[in-house]
């Protein structure tokens, strides 16, 4: 027994943590519920054991309640791999982000997550369903889960609505009078308890519950297949199309090519599905297009950074807020259209300033203009906060003197 405690770290348990989150206790209790029903309505009432079908289906409902959950657990526990913490290359430093959090510099294709607090390797986004980012290491587990989650929904989803049918055949009558099923074989079958009304609420819940996951899922496997097949990631997409814009507000000339996608989608795919399971590349090396060299995408971070202080627009706190997702006390627009987003909100004290770099109508998000101890220390305050907080003012001179000689250096980087 103690062989066996010893063998549980700290950082299992750590890892273990992730399940105390919403996100995996929804998904998990989707799967449960649709999983342990369709079986539970297939074997008494649809299709028994002693059947040759029976049997098959009974067979098939288990596999995708397996391939799911190992999917489902390897996205969340083998991680999407991260830089070594203070990680700094051998040269051409000058190409990459500093991470001030992590005191390292940013791999390629690498981005700091707030929630896990470390630099992902080619980060593509951070799951609320696994609670842990969507990587370099889980990226086809992710995705595979992505794939079986519907398919096993829709095989639960069509065992409901055959269940619910042939239960309810002679009791209702739903006036098909163009749908002829044959039934004979339903008469015959005696089922172990008799189909009621509890039955039937569950099985429509579930019903509703597998629709939904199928739909739902589905749309995001697609999305996800349609960067894996550019060899992008969504973070990717995003700075691909702020260049694109980049250079048409500035009319630079440029021409910007995307260095992963290695023109075959063939190529692209296998870059992330191996037979192996294991991902190709170390995570920090990368295969690139002919006409890019390794630092082309970190280049073009540089240049948008730079690009967002010069269009950063400086506010004034005139109203305290406390930091809530949802404030009554700042109106009935603020407090009813907060951005739907895992963003952190920041509180706010009269006074501050903040260089807000985006915003809807009742939200902005920017960041706190720090004291040169805290920035010294790497702290950085950036979130969401209501408009009616700030007010709009002239750039200060110290702050924009900051911002200057900021912007100048990443410049002289891309240079």
């Amino acid at each position: 027994m103690w062989s066996y405690l010893s063998l549980v770290t700290f950082e299992n348990l750590h890892e273990v943590r992730r399940l105390c989150h919403w996100g995996p206790v929804i998904a998990l209790t989707v799967i449960a519920v649709c999983s342990s029903m369709a079986i539970l309505d297939s074997i008494i009432w649809y299709w028994p054991l002693d059947t040759t079908g029976g049997s098959f289906n009974f067979i098939m409902l288990i596999n995708w309640s397996v391939l799911i959950l190992y999917n489902y657990f390897n996205a969340m526990f083998v991680g999407p791999g991260y830089i070594p913490l203070g990680w700094k290359p051998e040269e051409d430093t000058k190409y990459l982000q500093f991470c001030r959090m992590c005191q390292g510099y940013k791999a390629p294709r690498s981005h700091h997550c707030r929630k896990c607090n470390r630099c992902v390797m080619k980060m593509d986004h951070h799951c609320p369903w696994i609670n842990n980012c969507c990587g370099h290491q889980n990226h086809a587990y992710f995705t595979s889960f992505l794939l079986l989650a519907p398919l096993g929904c829709s095989h639960a989803a069509f065992i409901f609505i055959m269940t619910m049918y042939t239960q309810l055949y002679e009791r209702i009558s739903f006036g098909w009078s163009t749908v002829k099923i044959d039934m004979s074989a339903v008469r015959r079958f005696q089922p172990i308890m008799p189909f009621s009304v509890p039955a039937f609420a569950a099985t429509l819940f579930a019903l509703g519950l597998a629709l939904g996951t199928t739909i739902a899922v589905g749309m995001l496997f697609f999305i996800q297949m349609k960067v894996i097949l550019r060899n992008k990631t969504s973070v990717e997409a995003w700075i691909e199309e702020k260049a694109k814009d980049r250079i048409q507000y500035y009319q630079t000339g440029e021409e910007f090519i995307f260095p992963y996608d290695l023109g075959r989608r063939w190529e692209n795919f296998k870059q992330v599905f191996t037979w192996s399971g294991s991902p190709e590349g170390d995570g920090i090396q990368w295969p690139i297009h002919a006409k890019c060299h390794q630092h082309t995408l970190t280049i073009e971070q540089l240049k948008q950074k730079a690009d967002k202080r010069v269009r950063s627009i400086q506010y004034r706190v005139v109203e305290d807020y406390n930091g809530a997702c949802c404030p009554l006390s700042k109106g009935l627009n603020t407090f009813f259209r907060t951005p739907c987003t895992e963003e952190p909100r920041i509180g706010l004290h009269k006074g501050e300033t903040i260089l807000a770099t985006r915003g809807t109508k009742w939200w902005m998000y920017g960041d706190k203009v720090l004291d040169d101890e805290q920035t010294k220390a790497g702290a950085r305050l950036r979130g969401w906060f209501p408009r009616r907080c700030v007010e709009k003012c002239h750039y200060d001179t110290a702050v924009t003197s900051a911002m200057t000689s900021e912007t100048s250096s990443e410049e002289k980087k891309v240079k």
